[in-house]
């Protein structure tokens, strides 16, 4: 007589929660100037990817299920040979690994709602930077014509930078008339009339001499 030991199975397990979280930026200001900022519409992209793995180590999947010596040859309840291995049973465990891998992409896009603001934001920003390049040609006017007006000057009074010096350059395209540049003009040159009578007294006069 023999018998199988019923083997007794133990589970456990655990659950491990995994969220992607999204957080929603605010949405994307443009400043230009003079407390004029306006905002667009904001698209917010998050890649993600997770992954879990959970094992038992060491791994075995099977194990030995001994088969002990039952019998009872006087009939008195008590094996006579009490705790004999007659031989192994190869029984399995159910013993596995688990591994989780996940990936995506998560996406929000917002977008403001007043569309009439927003227009009129953008002509603000329109009409001030036109402004701001407006008020820099000025100032660039009133540069180069201090500029002309000081090398002309200078020009007048023979004080000028020595050519091919560093800072000869300031200078270099001031013209001043009369001084470095010479408006184009003509001469007449009168015509001398002689009669026939000084042609003589010319003539007679080489040969005397």
């Amino acid at each position: 007589m023999s018998a199988t030991a019923a083997p007794v199975a133990n589970s456990s397990g655990s659950v491990t929660n995994q969220a992607i979280q999204v957080l929603q930026g605010p949405y994307i200001t443009n400043t230009y100037g003079n407390g004029i900022q306006c905002q667009g519409e904001t698209v917010n992209v998050t890649p993600f990817i997770t992954g879990s793995a959970s094992a038992q180590k060491p791994y075995e999947d099977y194990w030995d299920s001994p088969v002990y010596n039952m019998l009872d040859a006087d009939d008195n309840g008590v094996p006579d040979n009490p705790g004999e291995i007659l031989y192994f049973v190869p029984t399995r465990t159910g013993q596995k690994d688990n591994y989780n891998l996940s990936f995506g992409v998560s996406a929000t896009w917002s977008i403001p709602k007043d569309k009439k603001l927003q227009q009129l934001c953008k002509e603000a920003a329109t009409a001030n930077i036109a402004l701001m390049q407006q008020t820099n040609a000025n100032k660039r006017l009133d540069f180069e014509i201090a500029r002309l007006k000081n090398c002309g000057e200078l020009l007048k009074a023979g004080i000028r930078f020595t050519p091919g010096t560093k800072y000869a350059r300031i200078c270099a395209d001031v013209q001043v008339q009369g001084v470095n540049f010479m408006v184009p003009h003509k001469h007449e040159i009168p015509e001398v009339s002689t009669d026939a009578s000084d042609l003589k007294e010319i003539s007679i006069g080489n040969t005397k001499k």
